[in-house]
């Protein structure tokens, strides 16, 4: 027999859970403001039951350090971010479906972290979503794991002078192993989550591909998922678009039909990503911008602070539009020159092809449009010639490589 304690506090009020579990039925329970008694459930039955939401709090970080489930073909675990899409997700995996939310770092001095898709808030959206239609959910607390695992990579790159896209590093590795782990322990045959992509067979493997809705297609922060995984993942809403979603949402009578879009890069919580990265370690020191050929045109109070293509705010003024074309990390100097100057032909990156082709589309930004290349395979990843110049490239960037619709590469440049 096992026993554990959760609690919950907030606004001055505390709440605690204490539970006796032997294998994966309680065998006992101290608990208030809970909807019906838990000694005698699974956990799994317990996981579904309601509750005053600190009393609830409190269950679900006490069941979330115990929970499993014997397996089951008919569950599908399902991602829940307290938003429409996940919502939606979980009327489609049906009656045994189990929502489970990642509770994430989020910084604490964030202006509107409330919004954030892995907040506080967000949790007890998601768990309610659950609960109104009789499904269980369970929550867990990744915080630090998260810190470490994608915050301070974040921060890292920024002081190398990368531009790091901490949603693909999140999407890639980090939120999906947890997910299907917790999957497995649950005892669900697969993982639901509501992004907009497509799972198709590709070339003699399954690959990702572009959603249904061109305006909300997902597959570029996807793009680093292993393929080997894509057996064990379902995405229910990537043949429909975000207005259907609403509409099918709305039929269902889920308060999520009317739940405002998450935030990229949630652990910002709305916030500037300059003060972020000012107020989490990277060095705020003056430095020199430059021309081209090393003349000193102004200064600046830190080179992470520019990002190449960048126009606006760059400080100094001239007789033709400046732009940054690189940042130098070591010299603490922002290089700028004309539009010109940032045109690349080639790109190179770290990663991978999970198929062998000869010519691809790349993206290297989420809302950039895709440019016809060439592809060379490499020891590390791929080199591409792109068929026209591209502006603004940056190390640390993703680049995406789609055959039609199909991602069949992805690495950082």
């Amino acid at each position: 027999m096992i026993e554990v304690v959760g609690d919950s506090s907030r606004d001055g009020e505390v709440a605690l859970v204490r539970l006796a579990v032997e294998g994966d039925r309680i065998v006992d329970a101290d608990t208030d403001g809970l909807g019906r008694p838990l000694r005698g459930l699974t956990l799994l039955e317990a996981a579904a039951v309601p509750g005053e939401t600190l009393a609830a709090d409190a269950l679900a970080n006490a069941l979330s350090q115990v929970f499993r489930a014997e397996p089951d073909p008919g569950r599908v675990a399902v991602a829940m971010s307290g938003g429409v899409d996940s919502a939606v997700a979980l009327l489609r995996g049906g009656p045994q479906a189990v929502g489970v939310t990642l509770r994430l770092w989020i910084d604490p001095e964030a202006p509107d972290s409330e919004r954030a898709c892995c907040s506080p808030e967000a949790v007890i959206a998601a768990r309610e979503t659950c609960h109104a239609l009789g499904l269980p959910h369970v929550t867990l607390d990744l915080r630090e794991e998260f810190r470490r695992a994608v915050v301070a990579p974040f921060v890292r790159g920024y002081a190398r002078g990368e531009t790091p896209n901490p949603c693909i590093r999140c999407n890639g590795s980090f939120r999906f192993a947890e997910l299907l782990a917790f999957a497995e322990r649950a005892g669900a045959s697969r993982l639901a989550t509501g992004h907009y992509a497509r799972i198709v067979e590709h070339r003699g493997r399954r690959l990702l591909a572009r959603g249904h809705d061109p305006g909300k297609d997902q597959t570029y922060m996807l793009a680093r998922l292993d393929p080997r995984l894509l057996d064990r993942i379902w995405f229910p809403l990537g043949e429909q678009t975000k207005e259907e979603t609403r509409a099918e949402a709305g039929r269902a009578g889920l308060a999520a039909a009317r739940r405002t879009e998450s935030q990229e890069a949630c652990f910002l919580g709305g916030g500037d990503y300059r003060d972020f990265l000012g107020r989490h370690g990277v060095e705020q020191a003056e430095g020199e911008i430059l021309d081209e050929q090393g003349r000193r045109l102004g200064s600046h109070d830190g080179f992470w602070r520019f990002t190449p293509g960048q126009r606006r705010g760059i400080g100094v003024a001239a007789g033709k539009p400046l732009y940054v074309l690189r940042t130098d990390s070591g010299a603490n100097a922002v290089v700028v020159g004309p539009r010109e100057s940032l045109a690349v032909e080639t790109i190179s990156a770290r990663g991978r092809l999970y198929v062998r082709v000869n010519r691809a589309e790349v993206k290297w930004r989420y809302r950039s449009p895709a440019v016809p290349a060439a592809v060379e395979e490499t020891e590390h990843g791929f080199r591409l010639l792109l068929d026209a110049p591209a502006y603004g490239v940056a190390a640390g960037q993703a680049a995406v490589l789609y055959e039609d619709d199909v991602v069949v590469g992805a690495g950082v440049l």
